[in-house]
């Protein structure tokens, strides 16, 4: 099985790497932001405006549910990634059972939890009289089926940085394919309204993770379900949670933010500044995801050569992936500037709501023309397992700049306040990354040129 064991990622050039991991990476998450554009359209145009608010009501509580299942998934495949590259093949095969049982105990325990204080949490995050019916209504598939999206979410992870991105692409554009042909049919024609959109979401994710447990339960494959990988391994655990607490804080940070941004745009703007929130959201969403998939594609070659010290392959790799995120956030900053209006359409056709939409995309792109880089710094970070520096990065955007600039411009402002406080923590945020990326390079730097002398 030692030929099934990703080596080309210390010798294969970066370029051609990159596009083998990102690529299907990209389509991933595209098609995963797609698939949530989808469920938003469908509920918009079916549902109503209210409707869109009362989805935007429950992204905190999703944000956190996905901050568990980062917690597990991202921390378990990039240590998986760095422990190829160090040749330590016994280990990382522990990695996978470890990633299956904590998913598994974690989902649980977050449904029980959530379901238990499902009312209050909803009125927590923003819902009004109005909106709390719809949130609820799709949240309980959501919570009831969340053990099956932690798992689908965690080991596609392994597929993907196991030497299998393309098959790790192919079970998410399925979760797609499958959810946009379900919706209408829960939404129209069994009229199970916003709660259909739950349900066509569940079982397409259920559909997938079949899929990838096939594909994990072939023993031909390097990494694979065996009866020894099931055992809890401790350590291997606590290694992972620590590689995988920065993508958990950030989505933990970023629940409190939205729920605070929530709150903001109900004080100053009432349920449908939350619904034009909303509809912003996905839109910027489609962008960062594809984002998100550079860096999904940057993280096992970086991850693996950084563990082979080869530290020239993983500043290429990094440059090269901030390179094609600029690209990314600059056609986003193009369509929020000059076609605000026909994005915002999309989604409903109330008027009010697009005008207050397509007013708030264009500020919150202001600066997408140079976010991209930072997006890149603060996975990079990640992708080498160097979790403290990766937790103050995921921090810094969402407390230390995001949550001031909240609670200080609306005040001046009123809803625009809001929508500026983003533009102006990506500034800030920008610069500290900067600032550490630097540090960092200065370490490489020292660490090359004192190799020679420790062989």
């Amino acid at each position: 099985m030692a030929e099934n064991i990703p080596l080309e990622l210390g010798t294969a050039p970066v370029g051609k790497l990159l596009k083998k991991y990102a690529l299907p990476a990209i389509i991933a998450m595209a098609a995963s932001s797609i698939y949530n554009m989808v469920d938003s359209i469908f509920i918009g145009q079916g549902c109503g405006p209210l409707a869109i608010s009362g989805l935007a009501i429950t992204f905190p509580l999703m944000n956190l549910s996905s901050a568990f299942g980062t917690l597990v998934g991202v921390g378990g495949a990039t240590l998986t990634s760095v422990l190829l590259g160090q040749k330590n093949y016994d280990k990382a095969k522990r990695v996978l059972g470890n990633v299956f049982i904590l998913n598994v105990i974690i989902g649980v325990v977050f449904t029980a939890l959530s379901m238990a204080f499902l009312n209050p949490i909803l009125r927590f995050f923003g819902a009004s009289s109005d909106t709390l019916s719809y949130a609820r209504s799709y949240m309980i598939p959501i919570l009831l089926g969340n053990v099956i999206t932690h798992l689908y979410f965690g080991l596609n992870s392994i597929v993907r940085v196991s030497g299998h991105p393309q098959k790790a692409m192919l079970a998410t554009v399925l979760t797609v394919v499958v959810n946009t042909a379900l919706d209408p049919i829960f939404i129209f024609v069994l009229k199970m309204g916003i709660q259909g959109a739950a349900v066509a979401t569940i079982i397409s994710q259920c559909i997938s993770l079949v899929w990838i447990l096939r594909i994990l339960c072939d023993k031909r494959e390097f990494l694979h379900f065996s009866k020894s990988s099931f055992g809890l391994d401790w350590p291997i655990a606590k290694r992972s949670l620590s590689i995988g607490l920065a993508p958990f804080l950030m989505n933990v940070a970023s629940c409190f933010v939205v729920i605070f941004i929530n709150n903001q745009f109900a004080r100053h703007g009432g349920d449908l500044a939350i619904g034009a929130y909303g509809i912003v959201n996905r839109l910027v969403f489609i962008f960062l995801m594809i984002v998100m998939g550079f860096t999904q594609g940057m993280q096992p070659i970086a991850g693996y050569n950084y563990g082979a010290r080869q530290y020239d392959r993983v500043l290429r790799v990094f440059h090269l992936t901030v390179y094609c995120a600029c690209i990314v956030t600059s056609i986003c900053f193009i369509v929020g500037v000059f076609f605000p209006r026909q994005a915002a359409s999309i989604f409903t056709h109330d008027e009010q709501l697009i005008e207050m939409a397509a007013h708030g995309f264009t500020i919150d792109v202001l600066l997408f023309l140079i976010i991209g880089r930072q997006m890149v710094i603060s996975n990079f970070f990640q992708s080498l397992g160097l979790a403290r520096k990766a937790i103050f990065l995921s921090l810094s955007r969402q407390l230390l700049f995001l949550l001031p600039f909240l609670a200080v411009l609306p005040h001046f402002f009123g809803t625009d306040g809001v929508w500026y406080s983003m533009p102006a923590s990506d500034l800030a945020a920008l610069v500290v990354s900067e600032i550490m990326l630097a540090s960092l390079k200065r370490e490489f730097k020292k660490e090359q040129e004192t190799k020679p002398e420790a062989q």
